[in-house]
């Protein structure tokens, strides 16, 4: 008996152990090797260095509250953009903490006759770290952006249509801007830069 059992224990460890090695170890080495190899911006988080330094990533929203930029969707992550408390608000429509978030929202994005403030400038994505807002939400903050930045609208306006990214493939996705980087490109434009 005891043979029985050292015979089956001896496949079922060694078995054990070349998976062990092959799918914890040498599978993870070859995919990060890959990744590393064929897109290594995308395998490092996507990240925006400047000077030498990280300022954020393409992939994880960031607060911006100045009038001289744009602004993101509201968060729900932690206390606003936390990475490491990623989530929504659970907040239901019949929530008066939702409704009186939303009423702020909407009295910080200002108003502009006869338009109302689009949705995803008062509404916070599931992961509460939406780094894109639609171009509705882009445009609708022109005046604001061009106003304490002393640029025109046009200028502003063809800022916002030459940061729209299309749809991958002309149909996965929906137009959208990434408020990271339309910020930027503002800051090199270098008008007004006093905060």
């Amino acid at each position: 008996m005891f043979t029985d059992l050292k015979t089956s224990l001896r496949p079922a460890l060694v078995m054990t152990l070349l998976f062990a090695l092959l799918l914890g170890l040498a599978y993870p080495l070859a995919v990060t090797g890959l990744g590393q190899t064929i897109f290594p911006h995308q395998a490092n988080g996507s990240l925006i260095e400047q000077d030498g330094r990280a300022i954020g990533s393409t992939l994880i929203g960031q607060a911006f509250t100045a009038d001289r930029y744009f602004h993101p969707r509201p968060s729900a992550a932690g206390k606003g953009y936390d990475g490491l408390a990623s989530s929504g608000s659970n907040l239901g429509p019949a929530s008066k903490a939702l409704a009186d978030r939303v009423a702020q929202d909407i009295r910080t994005n200002g108003t502009s006759p006869g338009r109302p403030v689009p949705s995803d400038l008062v509404t916070a994505s599931a992961s509460g770290l939406d780094p894109h807002i639609s171009p509705d939400a882009a445009f609708y903050q022109v005046e604001r952006v061009a106003r304490a930045r002393h640029l025109t609208p046009a200028q502003v306006h063809a800022l916002v249509e030459d940061s729209v990214e299309r749809p991958m493939l002309g149909f996965l996705g929906e137009p959208r801007v990434n408020v990271l980087e339309i910020n930027r490109r503002l800051d090199r434009i270098g008008a007004n830069q006093a905060r």
